[in-house]
């Protein structure tokens, strides 16, 4: 469903992602870790359009996004939802207001439709009858799954997931991750997980991708990636203070100074 080539990425001087490639099938849950900086979120936007790479392609069902007119990408971004690391509520509007949001601002449906809407993509994540709420009375945890419902309102193919488990205890974190899973089960969708919890990315992956010094160094299944010998990887799956990656940037600081 998505194939990335030879994609580069600069901000200023500092290169974030350089020759990438990957690439992501259709229903797959891909999870993609690499230290926090690594350019994972940056790669997520790129995916979604927020973010203009400097070269190189995104094909999305055989589009190249990358050249298309933003009229024509357009159409391609309501079919992809992306769950913000932060929620991205808008503390001004209902759990309801936000939900519906995109259906609002972009569609042209009927009330009823709507609220239909809503109390579906709710009920998908277990949240049925906070509509009123306000984000401010919801946990970590909860403004999470309301966002998602804002995603599952809009009936995506693809879902772009930036550290869903990042800021919720472990408790909320290890739900969120079964209702990613039920999701892909259920709706068939195509997922790709951005994440440095190893728990989390073992638990919903279907293959597992390394970023390291913006690109992909190794891209496996999860048993393949817990096995491998590769260094960078054995030190970052295994949260390791000495190895290659700490090596590295100990060098780049003494250059540095």
């Amino acid at each position: 469903m998505i194939e990335i080539r030879n994609l580069f990425k600069s901000f200023d001087s500092k290169i974030v992602i350089s020759n990438l490639d990957l690439n992501i099938k259709t229903a797959e849950t891909k999870v993609i870790i690499g230290r926090s900086g690594a350019g994972k979120s940056v790669l997520l936007k790129s995916i979604i359009g927020l973010t203009k790479p400097d070269y190189g392609s995104i094909l999305i069902n055989g589009a190249d996004v990358t050249k298309l007119p933003d009229k024509e990408f357009n159409k391609i971004r309501m079919e992809i939802g992306m769950l913000f690391q932060s929620g991205a509520l808008f503390d001004s509007m209902s759990v309801a207001e936000n939900v519906a949001f995109v259906l609002n601002e972009f569609m042209d449906l009927d009330k009823k439709t709507v609220d239909q809407k809503i109390y579906d993509a709710l009920a998908l994540v277990g949240l049925e009858g906070v509509e009123d709420l306000m984000p401010s009375k919801l946990s970590g945890g909860m403004r999470k799954r309301v966002s998602l419902a804002r995603v599952l309102c809009m009936e995506p193919q693809i879902i772009l997931y930036d550290e869903p488990t990042s800021d919720v205890d472990p408790i909320n974190a290890d739900s969120l991750i079964h209702l990613i899973i039920a999701l892909r089960d259920k709706l068939k969708v195509t997922s790709v997980v951005v994440t440095h919890d190893m728990n989390a990315a073992f638990k919903v992956a279907d293959s597992i991708a390394m970023l390291y010094h913006g690109h992909i160094i190794a891209d496996s299944t999860p048993e393949e990636i817990r096995r491998s010998k590769h260094p960078v990887v054995k030190q970052f799956i295994h949260g390791q203070a000495h190895g290659p990656i700490t090596d590295d940037e100990s060098s780049i600081l003494r250059n540095f100074r």
